[in-house]
């Protein structure tokens, strides 16, 4: 057996296990971190099949990314258990269904690369996967590229609009007014008598008052 074999069970193996202990963890914390495990291990496997450029966009992207804020998302709300236990045996034959599925077409992919299929042909220029996709992007590509770069900045602009709030109880800050500002509405000089005067002011009132024969009130 070639080391390579070796190290593709070992990942494939720990693949499975981590993809099993995802759905049957008691803790949802702990199905959150042996799904970073699954991502870890297919990316190994995308390393073993030559595409490097896959496997660091899968580790950087759901590693990185997704999963710090399912598990940001998952801390923070407090879910109810066993009530996501009590529907659990009710949604298993959908997920047996689905399942079947996915593994009829995984199958039939399989046997159909393995079975009919010719060998690719051999590139002239012998560059990697990552140079090759990206040669193809920005030539061949271009305007789809930035097609789609466009309309995932539109869908983050509606994704802020539409989380945004106007209310009464909420405040918000509006620069056109921050701008537009004065000194006579940031401070404003309030004349009182200070509080020596008033003092006095008291002390000779009580004073006169006794020497009229009136007890102060």
């Amino acid at each position: 057996m070639e080391f390579t074999t070796l190290l593709f069970y070992i990942f494939a193996s720990i693949l499975v296990v981590s993809a099993l202990r995802v759905i049957t963890a008691p803790d949802q914390v702990q199905s959150a971190l042996f799904l970073v495990l699954a991502f870890f291990n297919a990316a190994a496997l995308w390393l073993l099949l030559h595409a490097e450029f896959l496997a660091i966009l899968l580790v950087l992207v759901y590693v990185g990314a997704v999963m710090v804020l399912f598990l940001f998302v998952v801390m923070m709300l407090d879910l109810d258990l066993q009530r996501l236990r009590g529907d659990f045996k009710r949604f298993v034959p959908t997920a047996m269904i689905i399942g079947g599925v996915l593994i009829t077409e995984m199958a039939l992919i399989l046997w159909r690369g393995y079975g009919g299929a010719t060998a690719p042909a051999s590139q002239a220029d012998a560059v990697s996967n990552t140079h090759a996709l990206g040669k193809l992007i920005y030539t061949e590509y271009i305007f789809a590229f930035e097609i789609a770069g466009l309309l995932l900045l539109v869908a983050m602009i509606a994704a802020v609009a539409l989380t945004l709030r106007h209310g009464k109880d909420r405040k918000r800050t509006d620069s056109t007014k921050q701008i537009r500002v004065r000194r006579e509405d940031r401070l404003r000089i309030v004349k009182m008598p200070s509080e020596e005067n008033s003092e006095g002011a008291a002390s000779q009132s009580a004073s006169a008052d006794s020497a009229d024969g009136k007890s102060p009130s």
